[in-house]
């Protein structure tokens, strides 16, 4: 479970880096809106990623 929990959080960096790397590019704003997007997304899933593989532990 640990090997998925670290994926989610560097597929968050990537998407995250390119965020970033396309505000600081001063790129589209709707590109830069769907990666945002895409972040919280993300995030969402590493979190719930998260929460389930403590649960398993902690049994």
């Amino acid at each position: 479970m640990i090997p998925v929990v670290v994926i989610a959080c560097l597929a968050v960096l990537a998407i995250l880096i390119v965020g970033v790397v396309s505000f600081a590019r001063d790129g589209d704003p709707r590109f830069r809106h769907k990666v945002m997007q895409w972040r919280i997304a993300a995030q969402a899933v590493a979190i719930v990623l998260v929460l389930i593989a403590v649960s398993v532990a902690s049994t």
